[in-house]
């Protein structure tokens, strides 16, 4: 099983980047996806999750109307496009699987099974 997360990088604030979760050996589509995120000095923190169908998207209250999450099931990736962003997106994104977090505990990391190597997002001018 594996998950890698790309397209982190240095960013103006109000710009974008499009994070991508690559995955394998694993059907993606009987797992739920959950983006995490990692700033300096603060606990991890959930941002966004995606159900197995992908017919439940949640967005942390801090980065609703400026992320949004989807996946391709042929190139079983799952994305992350954010916009807007500010520099208290900046932290490390990672991406993590699994087959029974469910749409009420989707924020609780210690819930997914499989996890990613995380990606740095830097937002500063």
């Amino acid at each position: 099983v594996q998950l890698q997360a790309s397209g982190g990088g240095l960013v103006q604030p109000g710009g974008s980047l499009r994070l991508s979760c690559a995955t394998s050996g694993f059907p993606l589509d009987r797992y739920d996806i959950g983006w995490f995120r990692r700033a300096p000095g603060k606990e991890r923190e959930g941002v966004s999750y995606i159900s197995s169908s992908a017919g439940s998207r949640y967005y942390a209250a801090s980065v609703k109307g400026r992320f949004t999450i989807s996946t391709d099931d042929a190139k079983k990736t799952v994305y992350l496009e954010m916009n807007s962003l500010k520099p208290d997106d900046t932290g490390v994104y990672s991406c993590a699987a699994s087959d029974v977090v469910g749409r009420s505990s989707w924020f609780l990391g210690s819930l997914y099974d499989f996890w990613g190597q995380g990606t740095q997002v830097t937002v500063s001018s």
